[in-house]
């Protein structure tokens, strides 16, 4: 405004917001010399000073411009929805608004008096008649500070009611601003409101609430998918060492992790033998760090329309950035990258994957990525370089240890009632059979036997009986081997590229590398070339 900019540009939702930071600039000594009133106009009311009624005779756009042009005294205007005239939505460009505009960019600049148009829309849309005259300014969501704010005075303007009850540690108050940014002060607004009466009550719990708020932010954009999930850590059998990284990064995103100088984490490759947890682990994550969990189709991305897939791309990582801190999901990544280098789509994939390659390295926003792919050989090089994410994580088949906690879980959380049960009891050596006759399996493959064997007790209507997973393993020919060329190729590529997730001590319980061989000792040496992924501990 003091470089006497004759139109600025300010795509927003939040109009109120906008006009009170304008008009506080415009008021304030410390700021500017030359203080100007302020005129908001409207196609409703019309040119209305801030606080008074607006001119009847100025609703027409170019009305409204003639009195700018005709205001004699330092003055900014504030135009509301003023895109409608440039021809959205493929209706025809209104060219005497136009060419209205045109002419008053030099009266403006040249008039003795300080005057500046701005702009407020929610939609950014410029004729390229006007690019040369208008100056775009990015109008940023509420920062953290400003979310805080209102948290606080909303804590205060209700301590005295007796209705509600706050219990608040100030980490947890810092945790609930976190959650709601990404939304606009209205919004945010609201949330903690809803927190506040759902229960009567509020504390760090009612992060969920805030985060359903953002769920409608997602569920506008098409693209993106908010993956809701009651899914906790703990129901991840095994893979330890991955675990332990996730959990020591926990409240990375808070101001307490700033102290130790520490950047939010950028993101995981997950790769490993298909069905042995990669996608449990994300929505897991989601769970334990209290984040929203987005997945990203990239399948979504690819638009039939020229140029209409980069525009996803980069409506997605706004929309991700927006809601940060997030985390966001992209499941089975080599489908959406992998030939890349082909001519196929006329280089259509190249760009979207230039353009998340160079957002992965340069990001400063919370958003941690999580990616899974099981052939990891069809990525791209340039993707698992340092710097895009911050470890490669190989999950492996699930080693004896491991295979006791999966059937602890999915046995543990099948068998509820006592006519099903029967006689049936989870003891540790029941455990320990069942691991020992399932080498090999996936966790998937786990999980489905257990439920074959419960089909096999429905169908007959009696309690479940330890015969009946025997039948079901019986029936089942594990991945291990019809997959078993593969597997052992993605173990080579992993054995010096990627940390393994299983936890090294756990890794040595591995007794046969192919179901039905003869039980051995393995020597340390060979663990690295039949169980995949670097010796790192966390």
């Amino acid at each position: 405004m003091r470089a006497r900019f004759s139109f600025i540009y300010i795509s927003t939702w939040e109009e109120d917001r906008a006009i009170s930071l304008i008009h506080d600039a415009s008021t304030n000594e410390s700021l500017i010399k030359t203080q100007r009133k302020v005129f908001t106009w409207s196609v409703t009311n019309g040119m209305a000073e801030i606080g008074q009624k607006g001119r009847e005779d100025s609703k027409a756009p170019l009305k409204g411009l003639e009195f700018i042009e005709s205001f004699d005294q330092p003055a900014v205007f504030i135009l509301k929805d003023f895109h409608a005239y440039f021809g959205i939505g493929g209706r025809v460009p209104d060219q005497q608004v136009i060419r209205k505009i045109r002419d008053l960019v030099p009266a403006l600049k040249q008039s003795p008096n300080p005057k500046n148009v701005i702009i407020v829309s929610p939609i950014l849309q410029l004729p390229i008649e006007l690019q040369k005259q208008i100056t775009i300014v990015d109008f940023d969501l509420p920062s953290f500070s400003e979310i805080k704010n209102i948290l606080d005075e909303m804590i205060q303007t209700n301590q005295a009611n007796e209705r509600i009850t706050f219990d608040l540690l100030p980490e947890d108050e810092e945790r609930l601003a976190k959650a709601a940014l990404g939304l606009t002060l209205d919004e945010a607004e609201n949330a903690f409101a809803r927190a506040m009466v759902e229960d009567g009550r509020l504390d760090k719990r009612d992060v969920d609430i805030i985060l359903e708020e953002k769920r409608q932010i997602i569920k506008k954009s098409e693209i993106l998918e908010f993956v809701k999930t009651d899914l906790k850590i703990e129901d991840v059998g095994g893979l330890e060492n991955l675990k332990r990284w996730l959990q020591k990064r926990n409240k990375s995103w808070l101001d307490s992790a700033a102290q130790y100088g520490l950047p939010a984490p950028k993101g995981v490759l997950i790769t490993g033998v298909p069905g042995c947890g990669k996608s449990l682990i994300a929505k897991a994550v989601s769970a334990m760090w209290h984040l929203p969990l987005l997945r990203l189709d990239l399948g979504q991305i690819f638009s039939g329309l020229v140029g209409s897939s980069e525009e996803n791309m980069r409506k997605a990582i706004q929309t991700a950035e927006a809601i940060s801190p997030s985390i966001l999901w992209i499941d089975e990544i080599e489908k959406g990258f992998s030939g890349i280098s082909s001519n196929g789509d006329s280089g259509t994939s190249s760009r979207i994957f230039g353009t998340f390659l160079t957002w992965m390295q340069e990001k400063t926003k919370p958003v941690f990525v999580i990616a899974t792919a099981n052939n990891i050989h069809a990525l791209p090089a340039e993707l698992m370089r340092k710097g895009r994410f911050d470890e490669i994580f190989f999950v492996d088949l699930p080693t004896k240890k491991e295979r006791v906690e999966i059937f602890r879980l999915h046995i543990g959380k099948r068998l509820g009632n006592p006519k099903v049960i029967g006689e049936f009891k989870l003891t540790e050596e029941i455990l320990e059979l069942l691991a020992e006759s399932t080498e090999g399996y996936v966790g998937a493959e786990v999980e489905q036997a257990v439920i074959t064997a419960l089909f096999e007790a429905f169908s007959e209507n009696r309690a479940i009986r330890l015969d009946d997973f025997h039948k079901a393993f019986a029936a089942t020919v594990p991945l291990s081997i019809t997959q078993a060329e593969q597997i052992h190729a993605i173990r080579e590529w992993a054995n010096v590229r990627a940390v393994a997730a299983t936890p090294q001590v756990d890794r040595i319980e591995y007794r046969k590398e192919v179901p039905g061989s003869e039980a051995q000792e393995p020597k340390i040496e060979d663990i690295h070339a039949t169980r995949g992924g670097r010796t790192v501990d966390f």
